[in-house]
Parts: C-alpha cells; structure tokens; sequence
C-alpha cells in the first residue's frame, strides 16, 4: 500500500470530525505514540516464532474449530500455527511463497493463502497441513473474505484491481470482478449478506451481492484518504477504515454508506481489527503503536490512547473469546526479530 499526503481540506474536515466526536487531547498525529496515563491493552506473553529474522509478517486470522492463531510471514514465504491454549507454534507450513492474506473455511477445514510470490492462492489442508493445491490469481493477491452462506471467498487481486471469486466446495475460480482502482480488505457482512471491498485510489468502497456476484453499489468515503484496511461491526451496521493517506479511522453507517465519525490515528496505519464485547478497534500502526478507539454507542466513537509497540507491526489479530490482541513483530530494540507479541484487554 502507498502513504499519501492529505490535501489541507481533507485534514481540516478530519480534525474537526474528530473533534466532535470527543477525542482525547494531546493524542498526537504525528506518528510518535504518547505515554498512556491508562493503558488499554498490557503485553502478558512474547514467543518466538520459526523463520528468519527481520522478515515481514502480514495478516492473521484465527481457525475457531481448532484454536489456532494463523500468522503469515510474508517475507519468509511461511505460515505460523499458534496454538491460542499455550502460546505454542504446533506448525509451520512452508511454500507459500510472499502470503499475505489468511483465511481459515470452516467448510471442508482448509486454510486458503493469498501468495504475492507467485499470484496464486494456496490451499492448505488442516489435518495435514500441507498445501494441497494452488488456484492462479491476478498481481498481488491480498485480503481474502469467507462467505460461508454463499460457499465463496473474496479475494482481493490488489495491483490488477481485481476481486476473485472461489467456489470453496471445489476450490476453483468462479468469477473475476474488475474496478477501475486497486482493491483493498474486503469483508463479508453475515447480516446484511453482501461484500465489502475498499477501492482505496478513489476513496470509495464497492457492495458485492454475492448470490450473484454482482457489484451491486459504488460509494464515497468522506474525509477518508487511501483506505486499505477494513473491518466491520454486522451487529451494528459500521465498518471501520483505516485511512493511510491522512491517518485517519473513518466510521461508515453501512445503512446509509455515510461516514459518521473520523478520529487520528498513529502514521502507518493497516490493518484493523474489533471487538465487539469491548467495543473497541484496534489499528496497527508501522511507526511503532497500536492506535486504539471506544465504541460508546453506534453514534459515538472515543480515541484512547495510543499503545507503543515495536516499529514495523502492521498486522494483528484479536480473539473475542479472551479479548486478547496477537501482533508479529519483525524488529525488536531495533534488531530483527520474529517474534508474537501477546496483549490483553484493560478496562479505560
């Protein structure tokens, strides 16, 4: 994904959404994340993991059935399987050359990876795990979406502004859905049963029906600046955009496709993940922080303070269950490392 400068306008509309929402002060933009007087997530654990060091990790997803933390580290071509009940590495699955995105399908208990090594998706059999086939995709395969329903998965085809879409009873490639802007995350939504892909040149976002696989809605994204990473609250109609380009959390009312709030957060923004018992959204954040934010009501959203990391995490996950966030970090005290970073939650 790309940074961009946001134009003064862009800035100003921000900060003043931002204001009305009710932001804490003094939590500063520019990428340096402050001292949390209360900190909301605490680091409990750190383990090692297989691979070389210094290596870039991405997505992370995590396998229900089993307990399992799926971790891929892009730069070694490897995908990391944490057992959640003991913090251990119980495997390593190799050949998956550059994976970014992680799915776990929960139908025929396989594990799908999108790898930017070869422009393919790999398709990992649980009980073995091995890959056991390999499906052709378009340039740099990324986030993968699981439309359980629908027997499908999306993924998006980020350089070829592309979304590909996998039969997953036969794991072969049904459709390709084509824009006119690079795809960011997509995110299947269980309630309203349709698919949301970021179009983040644009700064809008695409509506798939999938029980036709048609692009059934375009829409802008106000004051909201290259937007790759996403996440979504079904329960309560909104999604979550991690706007790069000028360091931004956009709100959107998937209801009405409006953005509602927009909030600072720590430069290096990617991918975002929620809880929806906490009501909080987490933000990894390269420059060295997790930004975290407070869903008080769908109409009200707080920006806590900033949680300081390693530099480099991008990527987490969180389990509901425990309400504890995973980050993979390549550096540590400025060496390199591989490394899983364990946090809980703390009350704010």
């Amino acid at each position: 994904m790309r940074l961009r400068q946001a134009s003064r306008y862009a800035l100003a509309v921000t900060m003043a959404a931002a204001i009305g929402v009710g932001l804490w002060p003094g939590s500063g933009r520019g990428g340096a994340p402050l001292a949390a007087e209360h900190p909301s997530l605490r680091q409990i654990a750190e383990f090692e993991l297989p691979g070389p060091a210094g290596k870039r990790f991405d997505y992370l997803t995590i396998d229900p059935d089993d307990n399992y933390l799926l971790s891929a580290h892009l730069g070694a071509g490897l995908l990391h399987v944490v057992d959640l009940r003991t913090n251990a590495v119980v495997d390593t699955v190799a050949d998956v050359p550059g994976v970014e995105g992680v799915a776990y399908i929960a139908e025929g208990r396989k594990i799908y990876t999108a790898n930017w090594g070869e422009n393919k998706i790999g398709v990992i059999d649980v009980a073995r795990m091995a890959v056991v086939k390999r499906l052709p995709t378009e340039a740099k395969p990324d986030g993968i979406a699981y439309a359980a329903p629908f027997h499908k998965a999306y993924v998006s085809n980020e350089r070829a502004k592309a979304e590909s879409v996998i039969d997953v009873r036969t794991d072969t490639i049904q459709k390709v859905l084509r824009f006119d802007s690079e795809t960011g995350v997509p995110q299947y939504d269980p309630v309203a049963r349709k698919v949301y892909v970021n179009l983040q040149d644009d700064n809008s976002f695409a509506v798939i029906d999938p029980s036709a696989d048609a692009v059934v809605g375009r829409y802008p994204v106000q004051g909201c600046r290259g937007h790759h990473g996403m996440t979504i609250d079904p329960a309560r109609h909104r999604a979550f955009l991690a706007c790069e380009g000028n360091d931004t959390l956009t709100v959107l009312d998937l209801d009405t496709h409006r953005a509602i709030a927009h909030l600072p957060m720590a430069k290096g923004a990617d991918v975002v993940m929620f809880d929806p018992e906490l009501g909080r959204i987490y933000v990894a954040c390269s420059s060295g922080a997790i930004s975290v934010f407070h869903m008080d009501d769908p109409a009200h959203f707080r920006k806590l303070p900033d949680v300081p990391v390693e530099p480099r995490i991008h990527s987490l996950a969180v389990d509901a269950r425990t309400h504890r966030v995973y980050a993979p970090a390549e550096r540590e005290k400025g060496r390199p490392a591989s490394k899983m970073f364990v946090f809980e939650a703390l009350a704010d």
